[in-house]
Order: structure tokens, then sequence, then C-alpha cells
């Protein structure tokens, strides 16, 4: 949106190289009023010539292609496709960007973009506009779907899997970042499997950070390889000190195989139910010391027949680790649990109101299910 983002081989071709290859059993060389010419001695029909320029032209070697031209009309192809399936999506509150993720024109953007909205104007690459009605969000992963009644020639795009993704990879933004409609960013996969908080209580696992730009209004679009294919959702610029000032050169998007986990959940029901993302079926809050120094996460609420409840965490519990990973606030915790998988058996270290410490054993619950 345009409020402030939340804080937080490849081959160089060569040409074929063409060389001309003369057998000579016997050959005289003249000189004549025409120019020279090479004829075969050994031939009983009338001499053929062939003129020095034209044996030079046949054996110059091609010249390689421009790797940095092939690169660039690379760039070109792939935002050429692309484009027509991203979108701008206009909210009362501000705008941020979408992409098209099916023909019937279901639309996966961010649920930071689309916020309490429930109503849309949807603005497509050619000018087209529709007006869109959401189908569902999920905050854990930033992710929501806006429908639109499908335009003519509508185009959704392709996902591809982001575990393939490797550091180095060249990769494209593409979004409306500032209101400036189908703007196009460049950069690489700086790192594939990041855990970033958005500092309001959501951790988002596995993220891909790239060096492209990503600034206010991409968040929604579409990060893209050199296929044309979606790799991951843009959703944060990384900010740094208190007031979170934007840092060139470091962005996350969602992961292309959390999109296709999700969103077809979002577009069939408005739900989503297997998330892939561990829980231990708790809600709670930092717990500060008399210093103000974080110490644990206080236990303030349990999912009845939740991991935790099943293991004999009651409310007003500290939970200070999870194996050997210090959790002393929440953000901590998420963290720890964006990095497990659920069925995983986890050994919790527990601290009672009574200051009586315990360790128990786990089993991580579905996140979604929580």
């Amino acid at each position: 949106m345009t409020t402030p983002e939340k804080s937080s081989s490849h081959p160089r071709g060569h040409g074929p190289r063409r060389y001309a290859t003369v057998s000579v059993l016997a050959v005289a060389v003249a000189s004549s009023a025409t120019g020279a010419a090479v004829v075969s001695a050994t031939s009983s029909a009338a001499p053929q010539s062939v003129t020095l320029e034209k044996v030079a032209q046949a054996t110059t070697t091609t010249k390689p292609a421009d790797p940095t031209m092939a690169l660039e009309q690379g760039f070109v192809r792939v935002v050429k496709a692309v484009q027509p399936s991203v979108v701008e999506i206009m909210t009362t509150a501000g705008l941020g960007s979408g992409v098209v993720f099916d023909a019937k024109g279901d639309i996966v953007t961010n649920a930071h973009v689309v916020g309490d909205a429930t109503s849309f104007v949807v603005l497509f690459s050619d000018g087209t506009r529709a007006k869109g009605t959401l189908v569902g969000t999920y905050a854990p992963d930033d992710l929501a779907v806006v429908r639109v009644s499908p335009p003519k020639g509508i185009r959704p795009a392709h996902f591809a899997s982001s575990s393939a993704l490797q550091v180095g990879d060249i990769v494209l933004a593409m979004g409306n970042p500032l209101g400036l409609s189908s703007s196009v960013t460049e950069g690489i996969v700086s790192f594939n499997g990041r855990a970033v908080s958005e500092g309001n209580g959501v951790v988002l696992p596995d993220l891909v950070q790239t060096s492209a730009a990503i600034n206010p209004g991409n968040s929604g679009g579409a990060l893209v390889d050199l296929s044309g294919q979606v790799v991951g959702i843009p959703t944060l610029g990384a900010g740094s000190g208190p007031n979170g000032t934007a840092v060139t050169g470091i962005g996350f998007a969602i992961p292309s195989d959390t999109v296709r986990l999700v969103a077809p959940q979002l577009v069939a029901t408005g739900k989503v139910t297997t998330s892939g993302r561990a829980s231990l079926g708790i809600s709670g809050t930092t717990a500060l010391s008399f210093g103000g120094q974080a110490v644990g996460v206080e236990v303030t609420g349990l999912v009845p027949g939740g991991p935790a409840a099943r293991a004999s965490i009651a409310v007003g519990d500290l939970i200070t680790k999870i194996g050997s990973a210090p959790t002393p606030g929440l953000a901590e915790l998420q963290t720890v649990l964006a990095g497990l998988d659920p069925g995983s058996r986890v050994q919790v270290t527990v601290s009672s109101p009574s200051g009586a410490v315990r360790v128990v054993a786990v089993v991580l619950g579905d996140l979604a299910s929580s």
C-alpha cells in the first residue's frame, strides 16, 4: 500500500564459429586481368573461378553474441509476458498490487494491502478497471484473495516452485510502487528461507530475500524469474532504527510455494485449514522482568485440546525455551516455530507462576487449526 512498508549460470552465449575447409589436390594460382583465381588442376571440367574475396568471407569467424544484449532482451520478454498479470488494487485507505491467480478472476495479494476493506477497485495494465470483492485473508502468511468478474483476455500468472531458487538468481519485482503503475525493478535472490517479523506479532517464514527494490505499493505484486514465472509476492522492505528508516537493497517476498498452498484454500472456501506451519496452540505475550528485560512468553490462552493443553501447559506459565532455543519474547518463539513442522515433537521448557521449572514434550499442531 502507499502507507510505509512494514519493517522488519546465466551462461554466456557465444555464436557458432564457422570455418571453411578447402581440400586442394593440385592448385594453380594464376593472375589475370580479372583478379586472382584458385583453380583445380585435376578437374576435367572447365575451371571455376572463386574470388579471394569470397574465400575470405567464407573463412571469417562469426562474432560471439553480446551477452548483455541477450540479457536485456530477456528482461523485455519477461516484462511483456508478466505485466498483464499484475494489477493495482485500490481501497479507501491506499493502494497496493496483486497477481492474477486464475482465469476465474481470483487475484492474490497481501493481507495488509486489503486491510479491513471488503470492496476494491482493480486496475489492469491495459487500463481496464473492475470492481473487486474480498474472498478471504490469512494474516499469519500475510496473504489474501480478491475476486473480480474476469475481463476479456484476463491472463493468470504462472507460479514456479520457490524452493528451486538459488542465491544469485536474477529476479524482477513488478508492481505499483507509490502509485506508479506497472513499474519494474531488478535484483538477485540474496537469500532463500529467511524468517522475518512483521512487527505486529506475526513472523513470516521462508521468505525470499532480494536486492530488487520493494517500495510502498509494491506489496502484493510479483517477484518473477527470467522464465517469467512468479517465485514470490513482495511484502516487506527492510527498515532500520527506531523510525524504521528504509534500507535499500533488502526486501522480502512471500515464497510462491506458500502462495500455492494457501491461495487455493482461500479461493475454495475463504479460509485456510492447512498452513504447513507449526503451532503450540497458545496465545501469549512477552513477559518482562522488573528491569524491563524480556524473560519469556507468558501463556494467556490455550486452544482447547491443542498441543500445549495436551502437554499440561497452563495459562500463566512462562515458556522460556523450545528445544535448545531460548524464547525470551513472542517474536523469538514464533521465529523458532517458523523453522519447525507440524507433527514435530519438541521439548518445551516452562516456568510456573510459583517459579518451578519443568520440561514437557509437545507434539506441534498446524497453525491454521490452532
